[in-house]
């Protein structure tokens, strides 16, 4: 893979900056989030190297700020909560219970994954293609028996 610069894809001081509640004293943890996230991103998502800089440092940060928030507070990231008064249940089912690294469909496609791109095949021969004198179209067949017809440049076989 090609080396992306710069590695990490965000420093500590961008973090903050996207982050007003940073909690305090986390900063060498930060740290390492911010590379071990760099990496992630670029082996689920290997199209991130041709993304913008801008664009991989706005979603590492979310990344980290997920990792960190789901660590933190139970209360962070829940896929689903419920409370009952009467006879007493609660029920929270958090979205990321392990707190890993994960990419939203949105922050995949920012990076350039799923995109669509134009593509063209070629059906059918627009130029002349030399048969050998003896290939089979030379005698009234069907098909070619040279391989001419594979290459589009020339015979394959019967040289």
């Amino acid at each position: 893979m090609a080396d992306v610069q710069p590695f990490p894809f965000a420093s500590l001081d961008e973090l903050k900056a996207r982050w007003p509640d940073f909690p305090v004293g986390a900063e060498k943890y930060a740290e390492t989030l911010l590379e071990d996230g760099s990496q992630f991103i670029l082996d689920v998502c290997p199209s991130a190297a041709n993304a913008s800089e801008a664009t991989r440092r706005r979603v590492l940060c979310a990344v980290v700020k997920r990792r960190m928030d789901a660590e933190q507070s139970d209360l962070a990231g829940l896929a689903s909560a419920s409370t009952t008064t009467g006879p007493f249940a609660e029920s929270v089912t958090p979205a990321n219970p392990d707190g890993d690294f994960f990419l939203k469909k949105s922050e995949r496609r920012s990076l350039g994954e799923g995109q669509q791109k134009a593509f063209g095949v070629k059906i059918a021969d627009t130029g002349c293609v030399d048969h050998r004198p003896w290939c089979s179209l030379a005698f009234g067949a069907t098909y070619c028996s040279c391989g001419a017809d594979l290459t589009l440049e020339g015979p394959l076989w019967e040289a």
